[in-house]
């Protein structure tokens, strides 16, 4: 386990890389060469130096690009805040193993390695309502599982999850990390009733109130509130940081997991994009509050990962452009 405690983990949320300044800006003079006016590519300009300035690669490349899903249960979900039963992330998960969930048909389009991660899945956490969703030993061990699930060898990777219950630890970890209270960040999830927000509300208000000492540290916020896919979702952001691997952050379960790191470190999410900004309420407000701008917004509110698969798609596109394309002299067209 790569952590045994809080304190080295927090030295390695404080410890993360710069990028590279000269690859990103290697792209940025390549760009201004190619046979189109200067900054008529719009984002995907900007994309291209972002994966050149954390592969740390002047040509960056889209070689080995992996979808990591992480799937854990909650027991928060006995306060009913969930239309569906927590047998159903097994159910998933099992689902995921024989192909036949949207994330297997979005990763093979987008020519992406699909990994399945489940946590635990028989031990759900604790109701955050009742004490700590996670104690320090059970918290560290999901970060590390996140921490070990990236490696060295990966082009671009994007995260994803599976539980049952999650947009609630979501909005609780949004509302304590950000302020505002637990209606402003909650959301239908997988579409409960009236009756079921109103649960929901009323769950993240008994959490953060019960929780209040601990909610200064954004650590503690994510063992407290959290849950262990979004414990490991935070251990492999921080994982890709440390080994120069791009980040496609998914919907809002997988936004709230990470952003503890960007309440450590202002720039500690700068090697992630945000890949869509999902139908959940409060994803849309949460991406505001970290100056994350999303790449699409298609209405979904799935998880798996799958909107953070359909960006791979503009990814490559920009890197295609970026890599492909001719330049003024090469093509013999005049500059103005």
């Amino acid at each position: 386990m790569p952590f045994k405690s809080l304190d080295e983990l927090r030295a390695a949320c404080l410890d993360l890389p710069a990028g590279s300044e000269a690859a990103a800006n290697a792209v940025a003079r390549r760009q201004d060469t190619l046979t189109k006016p200067q900054g008529s590519l719009g984002r995907l300009e900007s994309i291209a130096a972002w994966l050149a300035r954390w592969q740390g690669r002047d040509m960056p490349q889209l070689d080995r690009v992996k979808v990591l899903v992480f799937a854990g249960n909650h027991g928060v979900t006995a306060q009913g805040v969930s239309a569906f039963p927590s047998e159903v992330t097994l159910q998933m998960v099992a689902n995921f193993s024989d192909g036949g969930a949207a994330i297997n048909q979005l990763a093979r389009i987008a020519g992406a390695e699909l990994h399945v991660i489940p946590l635990d899945l028989d031990y759900p956490t604790r109701d955050f309502t009742q004490g700590p969703a996670m104690d320090g030993e059970a918290f560290l061990a999901a970060v590390s599982a996140g921490y070990g699930a990236v490696t060295k060898d990966l082009d671009l990777v994007c995260f994803g999850e599976m539980g049952i219950g999650n947009t609630t630890p979501a909005a609780a970890i949004s509302a304590a990390l950000f302020g505002g209270g637990a209606e402003k960040w909650t959301g239908r999830g997988t579409g409960v009733d009236d009756a079921g927000l109103v649960r929901k509300i009323t769950a993240i208000e008994a959490g953060l109130k019960r929780h209040a000492e601990d909610l200064a540290d954004p650590l503690m916020v994510a063992a407290t509130l959290g849950g262990r896919e979004l414990a490991a979702i935070l251990g492999a952001t921080l994982a890709a940081r440390h080994s120069g691997v791009p980040v496609l952050l998914d919907g809002f379960v997988c936004t709230a997991a990470a952003a503890p790191l960007a309440r450590l470190d202002p720039a500690g999410l700068a090697h992630t994009l945000a890949a869509h900004v999902s139908a959940e309420s409060g994803h849309r407000r949460l991406l505001e509050a970290l100056g994350l701008p999303p790449l699409l917004d298609l209405g979904m509110r799935l998880g798996e990962g799958s909107g953070a698969c359909l960006a791979v798609n503009i990814v490559r596109s920009a890197l295609e452009c970026h890599a492909r394309m001719a330049s003024f002299a090469e093509a013999g067209v005049s500059e103005k």
